[in-house]
């Protein structure tokens, strides 16, 4: 059996898929145990943050496991597997190990060094124990990554490449100011009480805010996190809660705003926030320019009606135009070139008949190196020339469009309500970017922030770990794998000696009870020396990568009996079921 991940996330999908393909709790649920029922899978679990959604499982067929987790993860997202399929990375074996234990770090994260992730891979865990999905492969890798985490976190300072998404949020929000000065004094509403909400609530307390607002559809949760903030030791800020339905009031008295709930529809659409904002500022909401508008004086119109645009003057081969140049800002291809309008624009008259005396001689401007009709193309071109020269007898010049002028940029008020949306679906309508007097930092720009955040020179050192603990995973797992043949050997060679003693008694029947067992102990002395050398060495070459057929040639050497190595590695999953599914470390 092999590791396998199918997903999507930030740094391979657009916000607007992620967006609609999260799972909620119960598509969570049903996602794990169709996987498990699935043909190629034997267990099976859901990574499902923000910014990502994963499936891992214990497949024993690569390709039709691909196929199976894509169309799982295609059906209960509700987004199509055609959609889907090009956002999808998967990742096998040792490179899936790589992916996890990078995850736990903190190195995939949208903010790089973010810890929350290791809650939401524990949580992760307890789901597929809870529902058994989880067996020895999956307890072992989402415990062993929890290691991986804590230990990057502990050795390393990867927490100063980067900070929890609340933070860079909240950090966004204030626009390059000191989070605990922007915030102190502010009131501030919540919304939803999970573990996300509570950490921007705690977050915001000990920045300093005035007065924290708990608004969650089922109260009693909203009031528990607002009593924590109260009466903590660090958050000790003024905290209250309030019913769902009380958040348009609770905005319009609010500066800042954060929301994340499990909702399937926006908790907040623009009209709920334009009118909390009117409701502050007693004052219609402005809606700034989504578009410059572009003005440039109109270009007077050449004798056939149409407007001039502009092309450098040069020579070539006697020709007063620099016909290369104005192909090359044409975009034409070579062998081809404009009709004379564009290639003349600017030019003064006397330049004009110049041109069309050359013209005359035999050369055209649609003659580029190619066999034409050269009489014909010349008088067509001798013609449009004679009109722009009479025009440009008239005028002076030929009209040349100018580059408009800059246009003034519609100066946006600052802003009087603050959002802060970190939930997958969003809770507040994209159209509030677009809100006068409204700042909305959301998933899709905390991803476009963070995309060139500086990283941290000990996320080289992360990396380092993250490879060493693969390796050591990987090792451990061959072992173990060899394991139960190993179990079995010894147990056929304990029955052995058992059935030769019994023999030995059959034979010397008068055999006193302190010989038998002196010979007893020495047949096995015997037997344990002649199997250590071999079964610690095989043990060894197992644990090295393509170490797995020293199990085969083990059990091939010894005749050992199928059967027999099964019912060890049955007894073995069943013991790490009954002792890891309690809870994860």
């Amino acid at each position: 059996m092999s590791l396998l991940v199918v997903g999507l996330s930030h740094r391979s999908a657009p916000v607007s898929v992620l967006e609609r393909a999260s799972l909620n709790a119960d598509d969570r649920v049903k996602l794990l145990q169709d996987t498990v029922a699935a043909e190629p899978a034997t267990e099976a679990a859901v990574l499902a943050t923000c910014n990502r959604i994963e499936l891992y499982a214990d497949v024993d067929k690569f390709h039709a496991g691909v196929a199976e987790l894509s169309t799982l993860l295609a059906q209960h997202s509700g987004v199509g597997l055609e959609e889907l399929t090009p956002h999808l990375y998967v990742h096998y074996e040792d490179r899936a190990v790589h992916h996890l234990f990078s995850v736990a770090c903190g190195l995939d994260s949208m903010v790089v060094g973010e810890g929350q992730i290791l809650g939401q891979i524990k949580d992760s865990l307890a789901r597929a124990q809870e529902l058994h999905t989880a067996g020895r492969l999956l307890n072992d890798l989402f415990q062993q990554a929890l290691r991986v985490g804590k230990r990057a976190h502990s050795e390393t300072g990867i927490d100063r490449a980067g900070q929890s998404l609340v933070t860079f949020g909240l950090e966004q929000l204030s626009a390059g100011a000191a989070v605990t000065d922007w915030a102190r004094g502010k009131k501030a509403l919540v919304i939803g009480a999970g573990s996300m909400s509570s950490l921007a609530a705690a977050t915001l307390a000990r920045a300093g805010v005035g007065e924290i607002v708990i608004a969650n559809r089922t109260r009693e949760r909203a009031e528990r996190l607002a009593r924590i903030l109260t009466e903590g030791d660090d958050t000790h800020a003024p905290a209250r809660a309030v019913p769902m339905d009380a958040v348009p009031v609770e905005l319009t008295r609010a500066d800042i705003a954060v929301s994340c709930t499990g909702a399937t529809g926006l908790v907040l659409t623009a009209g709920t926030i334009a009118a909390a904002i009117e409701g502050r500022t007693a004052a219609p909401v402005a809606h700034p320019a989504a578009t410059q508008r572009r003005t440039a004086p109109a270009a007077a119109p050449d004798p056939r009606g149409t407007s001039l645009a502009p092309a450098p003057a040069g020579a070539e081969e006697g020709c007063p135009l620099d016909l290369a140049t104005v192909e090359q800002l044409a975009g034409v291809e070579p062998g081809f070139s404009l009709l004379g309008e564009s290639a003349v624009a600017g030019i003064d008259a006397a330049t004009l008949e110049q041109h069309g005396a050359w013209v005359d001689g035999g050369t055209s401007l649609l003659e580029r190196g190619r066999a034409r009709d050269a009489q014909a193309q010349a008088g067509a071109d001798a013609e449009l020339i004679t009109a722009l020269a009479a025009t440009a007898a008239t005028v002076g010049r030929v009209p040349e469009l100018r580059k408009p002028e800059p246009v003034a940029v519609l100066q946006r008020p600052e802003p009087v309500l603050f959002l802060l949306d970190l939930a997958m679906p969003r809770d507040v309508d994209a159209a509030v970017h677009r809100l006068a007097g409204a700042r909305l930092v959301d998933i899709e720009s905390l991803a476009e922030a963070s995309a060139d955040a500086p990283m941290a020179a000990d996320v080289d050192q992360v990396r380092r770990i993250v490879s060493d603990e693969v390796a050591a995973f990987g090792a451990a797992q061959r072992a173990a794998h060899i394991t139960p043949t190993v179990v079995a050997l010894r147990t056929m060679a304990a029955d052995v000696v058992t059935s030769e003693i019994a023999r030995l008694e059959g034979r010397l029947p008068g055999l006193d009870d302190k010989h038998r067992a002196e010979i007893t102990q020495t047949v096995r002395r015997v037997v344990d020396k002649l199997l250590h050398a071999p079964t610690v060495r095989v043990k060894q070459l197992a644990a090295e990568p393509g170490g797995a057929g020293y199990a085969d040639a083990l059990r091939t050497l010894f005749d050992l009996d199928p059967e027999t190595v099964a019912s060890v590695t049955r007894a073995d999953e069943d013991s790490e079921k009954n002792g890891k599914n309690r809870g994860p470390a």
